[in-house]
């Protein structure tokens, strides 16, 4: 899946939170897509935590 796409599902998400839950849905989805996000950057290997957090795996 293509970076716009996945923006263009995440605005529609937001959007829809927004609509239909108000601020404290959009707010839930939003923290909790960008969990999702960071876990799955992470699983795929294109995110390193270690210096986030101060390990160094040296």
């Amino acid at each position: 899946m293509k970076a716009t796409h996945l923006g263009l599902l995440t605005g529609l998400a937001l959007g829809l939170a927004a609509a239909f839950g108000g601020f404290g849905a959009f707010l839930a989805v939003l923290v909790l897509g960008t969990l999702g996000l960071l876990v799955g950057r992470h699983l795929d290997g294109k995110l390193d935590l270690s210096q986030l957090i101060g390990r160094d795996r040296g």
